[in-house]
């Protein structure tokens, strides 16, 4: 039993404190016309390793342009042009990112979307570097498409999965199947053994 409690002592110490989001821009309306992407934004903060969800239909684009593209409501220097209709684009470095639909018109009545990324991811260890200088723009964006979002809930290990995990070994451990409500436990968070 003190095995066991010391193994999940030692598992909680070494999961990260806080985990990365994912942000289904435009929550569940997505990426359309009509819907106040400034206000959306705001009260959010974005870090490095997040995700931004981006959901529209074939009427739509979604391009990420530099800041006076973006200003200007012009996808013709784009950085990145994409059409899927699901695209996950993951912060990958501090600093501005912007995001027009190239449809026309559609940026201009009130399509765009700004983001300013926050420092280093929550799991990287203080003092370390950057991971591209600030002045760099913003290229070469890491993508995924056709992904499902969690619709800006937190994904990763938590203090209530924790608990869970310790009410389970609890459990199991007075019956004399640790290890079996253990492995079970870990499977239903998407760890495997």
């Amino acid at each position: 039993m003190a095995g066991v409690v010391a193994l999940l002592v030692l598992l909680v110490a070494a999961a990260p404190a806080a985990s990365a989001t994912d942000y289904t821009v435009g929550d569940l309306q997505g990426w359309v016309s009509g819907v106040d992407y400034t206000a959306w934004a705001s009260g959010k903060t974005f870090n490095v390793d997040e995700t931004l969800f981006f959901q529209y239909n074939g009427l739509h684009t979604l391009a990420e342009v530099g800041e006076a593209d973006y200003k200007a409501c012009s996808a013709s220097n784009s950085i990145q042009t994409y059409t899927d209709q699901s695209t996950k684009i993951t912060l990958t470095r501090p600093g501005s990112r912007y995001f027009i639909c190239g449809t026309p018109g559609h940026c201009s009545s009130g399509m765009k979307l700004a983001v300013t990324v926050d420092g280093a991811s929550s799991s990287t260890p203080a003092g370390s570097p950057p991971s591209t200088p600030s002045g760099l723009p913003a290229s070469d964006p890491t993508t995924e498409s056709s992904t499902k979002s969690s619709g800006g809930r937190s994904r990763g290990f938590h203090s209530g999965n924790a608990l869970l995990l310790l009410g389970l070994v609890l459990a199991g451990s007075t019956r004399g199947s640790a290890f079996n409500i253990w492995t079970v436990g870990l499977r239903h968070l998407g760890y495997f053994l």
